[in-house]
């Protein structure tokens, strides 16, 4: 059984559905969570240990880390997907947009985390690519081309660190079933997609001791369909 019992876990996206599901399963399971947003609301405040920060800006991050302590995981949520135009219709802003959010956020933190993890010689850090990004797809370049840097960047920080004690590692979800994706997707069947509760999971695994052997993984979890 997975047992996070005396590890801080720091979740970023932790206002969003995925962030909120990750949280309470990661307690579940024994940890002490931080939630990170960039607006955290009243309920989750009463629940959770939180912290408002704009994680697109190195130096919040920075403070942001500084003021939080001890981290023994981090997962890597934050982060959006927008259909977008055409390849060549894409807006400078909206491309480096999507590369903001899915990207800098992830090597913000991340860059702040993992100094005092290699101090401790252990720690982990749970990365969000996409299945979708595995391949190109039409009109969702600047998407995909975001995960796919997210998914290479996990393997290179693997690299780097796993002989360090630390894990890095990535889930690859398939449409995940939130309220956000059944309003977009009115007429799908969301018994196939993938629950926050099942990503949530696995990406405690991933934080825990049972995944010490596991080292720049990407793995998928993906709807039925």
């Amino acid at each position: 059984m997975v047992n996070l019992a005396g590890k801080r876990i720091l979740i970023t996206g932790g206002a969003g559905s995925l962030g909120r599901e990750a949280g309470s399963v990661a307690r579940g399971f024994g940890a002490d969570v931080i939630l990170v947003d960039l607006a955290i609301p009243d309920d989750l405040a009463k629940d959770f240990e939180t912290v408002e920060c704009d994680l697109r800006s190195p130096q919040l991050v920075a403070d942001a880390v500084a003021s939080i302590g001890r981290i023994d995981a981090l997962f890597n949520i934050a982060g959006g997907f927008d259909m977008g135009p055409a390849f060549h219709e894409i807006s400078p802003d909206a491309w480096q947009k999507m590369f903001a959010i899915n990207v800098e956020t992830a090597r913000n933190i991340t860059s702040a985390a993992l100094p005092q993890m290699l101090e401790r010689g252990r720690g982990a850090v749970v990365n969000i690519g996409a299945v979708g990004a595995l391949h190109g797809a039409a009109r969702m370049s600047a998407y995909c081309a975001s995960k796919s840097v997210v998914m290479n960047m996990t393997e290179s920080l693997s690299e780097e660190v796993k002989s360090s004690g630390i894990n890095v590692n990535a889930v690859l979800p398939s449409v995940i079933d939130t309220a956000a994706n059944r309003a977009a997707m009115p007429d799908a069947d969301y018994s196939l997609w993938v629950s926050p509760a099942q990503l949530s999971n696995v990406m405690c695994f991933l934080a825990s001791e049972l995944a010490s052997g596991v080292h720049g993984a990407l793995i998928p979890v993906k709807a039925l369909s």
